[in-house]
């Protein structure tokens, strides 16, 4: 490596990512796995934010942004609470060092492309964006709203994290359809009936028993089992669609990438109802919501794969001169 100069080390504190990019090329398959670590990271967040709320560790720490108003850390007077609600913010931090290797990676890339680093950068804003959220729901006794709020939020979160990964996949070409209007047409419905299939599955967690902490916290004003019921009606919408889809690609002989993501999203899908509806019959039982709240990110992650399958970006080819500009040039 070249000895650096104090120009180097100015130019290192103007701009850090463009000093990195420099001195450093990361291999395609570094970026590919910076951009997959942030999506893997985002899972494990609503893992682990799940597990708060499931082990009534909501308010383990009672204030933000300390744990107490005494203390940063939680502290061995808060007990299993407090470790697992601290645990879960020092999380954010690993989740932020994800997204930083990807948006690093990204920028030392070579040639360097703008909308891969930009998705990096969202990611960045959205996580900052929901910290504070996280601050609020505590500060405001785990409002269900706020809560809901949040999750929704860590969602957005997923969503550009999975657009990236795919980004650092493919080219920057001009994307080229693999499907037909109507096939997209009942995508877009199928991406429609699944978003909102996890809104109202935030409201079946407003308004449902596990508040999040073992003091008396509001919920939202619905009956629950009412809310369960439509949540399961369009559970059952989405595999409709998903089926119809798989079934119109098979039947136009459509290529393997969106036959095999709609298979694969078939299948979440049946393993996501199931327990759906064991834990609904066993009353809720802690573990199965919690693999529940897994079953949704891998559902929305499924989602997303679909839609991406739909068209496909070659690598860009390189201006090469025409033979006029070659003999010209040697004149």
């Amino acid at each position: 490596m070249p000895k650096l100069t104090p120009t180097d080390a100015a130019r290192a504190l103007r701009n850090p990512l463009a000093f990195i990019a420099e001195y450093w090329t990361p291999a395609q398959r570094t970026v590919q796995r910076a951009a997959m670590s942030a999506v893997v990271m985002t899972v494990l967040i609503v893992c682990t934010g799940g597990a708060v709320r499931l082990t009534g560790s909501g308010l383990g720490c009672p204030t933000w942004p300390k744990c107490t108003d005494q203390s940063l850390t939680a502290t061995s007077e808060m007990g299993f609470h407090g470790a697992i609600e601290f645990g879960n913010r020092m999380l954010t931090y690993v989740l932020c060092a994800a997204v930083g290797w990807a948006i690093i990676a990204a920028r030392s890339q070579k040639p360097w492309r703008r909308t891969v680093t930009r998705l990096g950068w969202a990611q960045f804003w959205i996580v900052m964006g929901n910290a504070v959220l996280g601050g609020i729901v505590v500060l405001v006794g785990l409002n269900p709203y706020t809560v809901a709020a949040h999750f929704v939020l860590t969602t957005a979160l997923l969503t550009v994290a999975v657009v990236m990964w795919q980004r650092t996949r493919e080219g920057d070409g001009e994307p080229r359809p693999l499907v037909g209007k109507a096939i997209k047409q009942l995508v877009w419905a199928l991406v429609a009936a699944a978003a909102l299939l996890i809104l109202v599955g935030t409201v079946v967690t407003g308004a449902g028993p596990h508040a999040g902490d073992s003091s008396d916290v509001h919920r939202m004003p619905l009956d629950w089992e009412t809310v369960s019921k439509v949540h399961a009606v369009l559970a059952w919408i989405v595999v409709t669609l998903t089926f119809a889809l798989w079934f119109v690609l098979k039947a136009v002989d459509a290529p393997k990438g969106p036959l095999h993501r709609t298979r694969d999203l078939f299948l979440i899908l049946l393993a996501q109802g199931v327990i759906g509806y064991v834990q609904y019959f066993t009353d809720l039982p802690e573990v199965l919501v919690g693999l529940h709240m897994l079953g949704s990110a891998l559902v929305w992650i499924g989602v997303l794969r679909v839609v991406l399958a739909l068209r496909e970006r070659p690598v860009a080819e390189p201006d090469l001169p025409s033979q006029t500009d070659q003999e010209l040039s040697a004149v």
